[in-house]
């Protein structure tokens, strides 16, 4: 099969290296999936580079957690009608060597979710990570129904789906931010109800003033490291932040004010939902999915071979939305 890996970490031009490796086969358990769509995440290019550990965990990675193809083979003890499915994939790649980054992966049965009719394959590829992140930052605490909600950098991957999300499952008022006019209305398509542009606007006197000085009731939170003294100043008193990234800087978090206001922090990593959460993300996730109430913005789509653009562009934040690999007949 053709497929990329690498063997230390480094630039992306430097460590990946396309070759034809054996067909992988299925453990008792396991599925084999063709894969069509490959996702490439922050996550995926921060391992790559290194930027989680300089150590690699196995002697060869076949990088990408998220994924979409067609089941062509199963191990013992899986269903056998499972063959030709149409799958989405999670953590392929998560405390596993080899990932999506291939013609063929092989990964336990329920880590391939069955992509509901008419769903581009590319937009499979989108949900392990961006999706399921999304999902269950909206769920998460007793989700959003009638709540003021703000939504960071409302134009980036998760972001996209996370307002998307929201505007579905009853949300108050919908508030994001975003940096120029381009991803403004990409925020306003996916269903945000006001936006702020925190390069021009003054954006905590603005949610003041939105807010009426009550301030925002959730905060779903790309980037702790930064805006945390913003979210601090914007959420109500009983508020709560819901944090899924930060930027490698100190993270400082002014106590008092925490203690003050009784602010909740919830954070998560999607790698690690327990299996509640993710059943639960992944059943309103197939939901929103079945009834085509999802837009997929794939910002870029390039061939397997084109892997360390794809890298290159993810890593220097060039792609808004996601980002996306065909592999299937990739030389």
């Amino acid at each position: 099969m053709h497929a990329v890996y690498y063997e230390r970490v480094g630039a992306a031009a430097e460590v990946l290296q396309l070759a034809d490796l054996p067909d992988p086969q299925p453990a008792a358990g396991e599925v084999r999936v063709r894969v069509q769509w490959s996702g490439v995440n922050p996550s995926d290019v921060k391992s790559r580079g290194g930027l989680r550990s300089r150590t690699l965990p196995f002697p060869r990675i076949i990088p990408h957690s998220d994924g979409m193809g067609v089941v062509d083979r199963v191990g013992e003890g899986v269903d056998a009608r499972r063959v030709g499915e149409r799958v989405w994939l999670w953590n392929a790649a998560w405390g596993r060597p080899f990932g999506s980054a291939a013609e063929f992966v092989c990964l336990p049965a329920r880590q391939a979710v069955p992509l509901p009719e008419g769903v581009p394959g590319e937009a499979g590829a989108c949900m392990g990570i961006p999706g399921l992140t999304a999902m269950h930052a909206v769920l998460a605490g007793g989700g959003v129904a009638g709540r003021t909600v703000l939504v960071a950098g409302g134009a980036g991957a998760v972001s996209h789906y996370a307002l998307q999300i929201a505007s579905r499952m009853g949300v108050g008022r919908l508030i994001t931010t975003v940096s120029n006019d381009e991803k403004a209305a990409l925020a306003r398509a996916a269903g945000a109800d006001i936006v702020v542009n925190y390069k021009t606007e003054p954006v905590a006197e603005r949610l003041k003033e939105i807010t009426g000085g009550r301030g925002v009731d959730r905060i779903i939170e790309l980037d702790l490291a930064v805006n945390a003294a913003l979210d601090m100043e914007v959420l109500r008193t009983g508020g709560e932040v819901v944090a899924y990234g930060s930027s490698p800087l100190p993270l400082n978090l002014p106590f008092p004010v925490l203690l003050a206001k009784n602010v909740q922090l919830r954070f998560f990593m999607v790698y690690h939902l327990d299996d509640a959460d993710r059943a639960r993300a992944t059943a309103a996730l197939q939901r929103l999915l079945a009834r085509g109430e999802l837009q997929h913005n794939v910002a870029l789509r390039l061939p397997l071979s084109k892997i360390v653009e794809a890298h290159e562009a993810v890593e220097q934040g060039r792609a808004v939305g996601n980002v996306v690999l065909q592999v299937e007949g990739a030389a």
